[in-house]
C-alpha cells in the first residue's frame, strides 16, 4: 500500500467563477489582438467606416438579395449614385429622384423628399446608420430596414427596370423537323425489315 504521507497533496481547483472569468478575460484579449493584427495586414479603405467583424453581421440573415444591398452600400459600393465604380468614376452623384444632394446611404435611408412617405411608414426608430448606430444590432430595425428597401427598390441594380422587348423570331420551331427523303427511305426499310423479323418469329 501506498503510504499517504509521501504523496504529494493534489492542489485544490480554483473557484468556477474564478475559471469562467479567467476564460472570458483570455477570450476578449485574444479577439483584440486577433483583429488588430487583421487590420494592420489588411487595412480597410479610408472611405469603408465599419469595423472588422470575427462574426456574421446581423444583417446577413435577412436574404440574400437584399443583405447584398445591404452590404453595397455600406461599402458605398452600391447603385446609387453617389457611390461611382471604376467603370464611371465622373458620374453624376445627384439623387436622381430628388436631384439638390448627392445620393448618398444616409440621404436614401433618413433623408430623400421622395421616400418620405416610405419612410414614415416603415422606418420606426431608425435615425442613424453610421458605424456605431443602434440599427446594425437591433433586428426589428434590420427588419424595418429590409422592408424599406424592397419596397423602394432602393440601390437595386437599374437593368432590373429596364423594359423588356420580345425577340424577332421565336427560339425554336415548333414545327416537326424535316426528314430528308433518303434518311426517310432508310428508316422505311429498317421499318420493313423489323416487322418481317417479328413474322417470322411468330411462325
Amino acid at each position: 500500500m501506498i503510504n499517504s504521507h509521501l504523496v504529494c497533496p493534489t492542489p485544490a481547483l480554483p473557484p468556477q467563477s474564478l475559471m469562467n472569468n479567467t476564460y472570458s478575460a483570455l477570450k476578449k484579449r485574444v479577439r483584440e489582438a486577433l483583429l488588430a493584427e487583421w487590420a494592420s495586414l489588411f487595412p480597410t479603405p479610408g472611405y469603408y467606416l465599419h469595423p472588422p467583424a470575427l462574426s456574421p453581421r446581423p444583417f446577413m440573415g435577412l436574404g440574400k438579395f437584399i443583405a447584398g444591398r445591404i452590404h453595397q452600400m455600406r461599402a458605398r459600393k452600391s447603385y446609387l449614385a453617389a457611390h461611382p465604380t471604376w467603370r464611371s468614376p465622373n458620374a453624376d452623384t445627384s439623387c436622381p429622384r430628388f436631384g439638390l444632394e448627392p445620393e448618398t446611404f444616409e440621404h436614401a435611408i433618413l433623408s430623400c423628399p421622395s421616400r418620405q412617405h416610405s419612410r414614415s411608414r416603415l422606418l420606426h426608430g431608425v435615425t442613424d446608420v453610421g458605424p456605431e448606430a443602434p440599427l446594425w444590432s437591433s433586428l426589428p430595425l434590420l427588419k424595418r430596414l429590409a422592408t424599406f428597401i424592397g419596397v423602394t427598390s432602393m440601390g437595386f441594380p437599374p437593368t432590373m427596370f429596364l423594359p423588356t422587348t420580345p425577340p424577332s423570331s421565336p427560339p425554336f420551331s415548333l414545327s416537326p423537323p424535316r426528314v430528308p427523303p433518303r434518311m426517310f427511305r432508310v428508316f422505311r426499310w429498317l421499318r420493313y425489315k423489323v416487322a418481317g423479323f417479328s413474322f417470322l418469329r411468330l411462325m
